[in-house]
C-alpha cells in the first residue's frame, strides 16, 4: 500500500507528492486556493477532505452537493486560462486524458503549481486521495477515506470471485460509438465483477468502432452510460439488433455515468450496479 510513502516534507512545512504523470509536485504549505479542472478531480478533493479549499471547477464539477456552487473556470476540454488565474491558486488540479496538454504546460510555465490526475486503476484512487490530503494539508480525513475504499474494493472482490464470465461491451459515447480498453479504470470494475471487455485489447484507451465490430464481438451484454443521468437513450440502438446476443437476452444495461465513469471513490457505487447487471445476465442464461 501507498499511504506511508504517499508524500514527504523536505523542509519545514513543505510537503511533496508524485502525480499520475510522476511528476513531483512540492508546495511550501498545504493549499488554501485550489482549482479543479475535471468534475473527477474535484470530487476526489472534497473526499479527501480539501472541499473548503477548492475555489473553483468547471463545468459538471456537480458533486457533492457543494461543487454545483463553485465557480465555473469552463469546460474541462476548453478551460478559461484567464479565469483560472483570476482565482489566483496555489494549486491546480489538471485531467491528463482529458485537458488540453497546452493549456497544462501553460498553468505550469506561469508558475502555478500543478497536479496532474489521471487514475487508470482503482488503487490510484486510494492513492490520489492520499496525495491530495497531504498536498492540502487534510491527511487525516483523506488516509481514513483512502482505508475505506480499499476495504470496500477488496469485499466487491472477495464477493464476486469466481463467477462464470460474462462478455461485456461497455460504450461509453454513441456517435463515434466509443468504448474502453483494458488500461481505463472501468476495466477493472469490468474485472470485479466477473465480467470480460470485448474491445479490452485495442490500443486505444477509448477506441471508436463501427455498428459492424459490435454485431461481430456479441458480447453477451451491453452496458452504457448515457447524456444524463437517468438517460438510457443509447441503448436504443442496440435494440434494433436481435441478431446480438445481448439483445436476445435482454440484457441491455444501464449505470449511471457519474458513478462509473468518474475515477473518484463513488465508482464503487457504480461498481456494485454493474456486479448486479451482470449477476442479472448470468441469470437470464
Amino acid at each position: 500500500m501507498a499511504s506511508l510513502a504517499a508524500w514527504a516534507p523536505v523542509h519545514a512545512g513543505e510537503r511533496c507528492v508524485e502525480d499520475d504523470a510522476d511528476q513531483e509536485v512540492c508546495l511550501e504549505a498545504p493549499a488554501q486556493r485550489i482549482v479543479a479542472l475535471s468534475p473527477g478531480a474535484t470530487e476526489l478533493l472534497f473526499a479527501a477532505g480539501a472541499g473548503d479549499h477548492v475555489v473553483a471547477a468547471v463545468s459538471h464539477a456537480d458533486y457533492p452537493e457543494e461543487a454545483a456552487d463553485l465557480p465555473r473556470v469552463g469546460s474541462y476540454d476548453r478551460l478559461d486560462m484567464e479565469s483560472i488565474l483570476a482565482h489566483e491558486p496555489d494549486l491546480v488540479i489538471g485531467w491528463t486524458s482529458g485537458n488540453s496538454s497546452s493549456q497544462l504546460e501553460r498553468i505550469e510555465s506561469l508558475g502555478v503549481p500543478l497536479y496532474r490526475s489521471d487514475p487508470r486503476q482503482l488503487e490510484e484512487i486510494a492513492t490520489s486521495l492520499e496525495r491530495l490530503g497531504a498536498l492540502a494539508g487534510s491527511e487525516e480525513t483523506a488516509e481514513a477515506e483512502a482505508a475505506r475504499f480499499r476495504d470496500a474494493v477488496a469485499e466487491l472482490e472477495a464477493e464476486y470471485a469466481g463467477r462464470d464470465p460474462v462478455r461485456v461491451f461497455y460504450q461509453i459515447w454513441p456517435d463515434p460509438v466509443m468504448t474502453i480498453n483494458d488500461e481505463q479504470i472501468i476495466s477493472e470494475s469490468i474485472r470485479i465483477c466477473g465480467g470480460e471487455n470485448v474491445f479490452g485489447d485495442l490500443g486505444s484507451l477509448t477506441p471508436r468502432l463501427d455498428t459492424e465490430s459490435v454485431l461481430e464481438a456479441d458480447p453477451e451484454a451491453i452496458v452504457a452510460g448515457g447524456m444524463g443521468e437517468a438517460d438510457d437513450a443509447w441503448l436504443d440502438e442496440w435494440r434494433r439488433y436481435d441478431v446480438l446476443e445481448a439483445t436476445a437476452k435482454d440484457n441491455l444495461f444501464f449505470v449511471q455515468p457519474s458513478t462509473i465513469q468518474r475515477p473518484t471513490p463513488r465508482i464503487l457505487e457504480g461498481t456494485r450496479a454493474l456486479c448486479d447487471k451482470l449477476e442479472q445476465a448470468r441469470r437470464n442464461r
